[in-house]
């Protein structure tokens, strides 16, 4: 009797996004233990400014440049008595420093009209300042005043949401809802700086390191590479 071949063994099923998403916020989290904020900041208004600054501009080079723009103008009220032009030359190394120099003075008057000069802590409210998107927002809700009201999807986690497979959206405004879906809303904030740590120390814009990456196998990207 003609002995028959074995038949090959198919791949085990790669897990869902909603499966493997708590499985990589746990061991991001034991990677990163003191993912925070990057930016340095005192106030919610230092911050709002701050991450208006981040924008196209590494958060390094923030840091360099809010000192002294926060000792001239440390609250919305002395922001707000100005012209924009006043504010362009602490901005200037930034990138778009007239547009945001703009913002800056345009946000600090509606905080001034409308809030006394605070800082508002809802999404609505914070949407309606110039220069304020849904990342800068759920960045200043969630690390001033703890409330996870979104998903902050930068670069880093842009990228990393396609690769590792939480994703196949590439607009941040499409990829926040697909990673809210994945893990409780309390865990909203700490996904996003978890993302963005490995995102700037293994899987890079450059390159994915994929050989050292301690979640290849929670990885699409990783899985593929692996196969």
């Amino acid at each position: 009797m003609t002995e028959q071949p074995a038949k090959a063994q198919r791949p085990a099923r790669f897990a869902s996004a909603k499966v493997r998403a708590p499985q990589l916020l746990e061991r991001l989290g034991e990677l990163y233990p003191e993912a925070t904020c990057s930016l340095d900041w005192r106030t919610p208004y230092e911050l709002l400014v701050a991450t208006m600054l981040s924008a196209q501009c590494t958060d390094e080079r923030v840091n360099k440049v809010t000192p002294g723009l926060f000792e001239r103008f440390p609250d919305a009220a002395a922001a707000a008595a100005v012209e924009p032009a006043e504010v362009e030359p602490y901005v200037q190394s930034t990138g778009f420093f007239r547009n945001k120099a703009k913002a800056i003075v345009g946000s600090s008057r509606l905080l001034m009209e409308l809030h006394g000069g605070e800082v508002p802590q809802t999404m609505e409210e914070l949407l309606v300042l110039p220069g304020v998107a849904r990342k800068t927002a759920s960045v200043v809700l969630a690390w001033c005043f703890g409330i996870n009201a979104g998903v902050t999807v930068d670069t880093h986690v842009s990228r990393l949401s396609q690769r590792l497979g939480l994703s196949k959206k590439r607009e941040p405004r499409q990829i926040e809802p697909d990673l809210m879906k994945l893990v409780p809303q309390e865990e909203w904030q700490n996904l996003s700086i978890r993302l963005i740590f490995h995102g700037r120390a293994i899987c890079t814009a450059r390159r994915a390191q994929c050989g050292i990456c301690p979640v290849q196998d929670l990885c699409l990207m990783g899985r593929r590479i692996a196969s």
